[in-house]
């Protein structure tokens, strides 16, 4: 961990997060030469609109994350964990399958003047939690259909879920309640996107 610490350090700019001054991140330049660590991509490097919007969301409403017990799913470079913690959540557990994440998380947590946890690894059950966050978890069709399921099972357990995305095929939308929309800034995307923050409403349940 020490060595992917340490090439972070020495390769990415610690810079404004895209759509959200409030908070700095390591973020890729021309210069990173991000190549070299192989043919994973490194989401963690790059600002996404889903995560974007949701840290936006929760920065705005305090209300959503203030005292409670977080999971941050698919972390990434950790920006929405790094929100919830600025807008006075208890606890955030940041989870991502890459390591390079996982270093990320904990830099930018420390740039930040936040503490969470960053834990490399997949969720596969209903975490110990209050709420969980998910940014641009819906990219694919499996990916769709494993997180559709992980989270009716969250939602079952008493777990409320919120989603960020742009809008993608897979979003099981009639499961889905759009709570708000902003324009922000997405990876590889020269002009400003729509994105939503939803909350997950789990199969059979009703909106109020």
């Amino acid at each position: 961990m020490a060595d992917i610490r340490d090439f972070i350090l020495q390769n990415l700019r610690l810079e404004p997060a895209p759509g959200l001054p409030e908070i700095q991140l390591y973020r890729a330049h021309a210069g990173s030469r991000l190549s070299r660590l192989g043919e994973t991509p490194p989401y963690w490097a790059y600002h996404w609109a889903g995560g974007t919007v949701l840290a936006r969301y929760i920065l705005d409403h305090p209300e959503t994350v203030r005292g409670k017990r977080i999971t941050d799913l698919g972390a990434g470079s950790g920006v929405v964990g790094i929100a919830a913690m600025k807008a006075g959540a208890n606890e955030v557990t940041a989870i991502d399958v890459d390591p390079y994440a996982t270093a990320a998380t904990h830099l930018n947590a420390e740039a930040n003047g936040v503490t969470l946890a960053a834990v490399q690894g997949e969720l596969t059950a209903p975490p110990d939690a209050d709420l969980i966050l998910g940014g641009d978890v819906f990219y694919d069709g499996a990916l769709a259909t494993k997180m559709t399921a992980l989270f009716t099972d969250c939602i079952a357990a008493g777990i409320e879920v919120l989603v960020g995305d742009m809008g993608r095929k897979p979003l099981p939308f009639d499961l889905l309640e759009p709570l708000a929309e902003y324009e922000v800034p997405d990876f590889g995307q020269p002009q400003l996107l729509k994105a939503k923050v939803f909350r997950f409403k789990g199969k059979g349940s009703q909106t109020p």
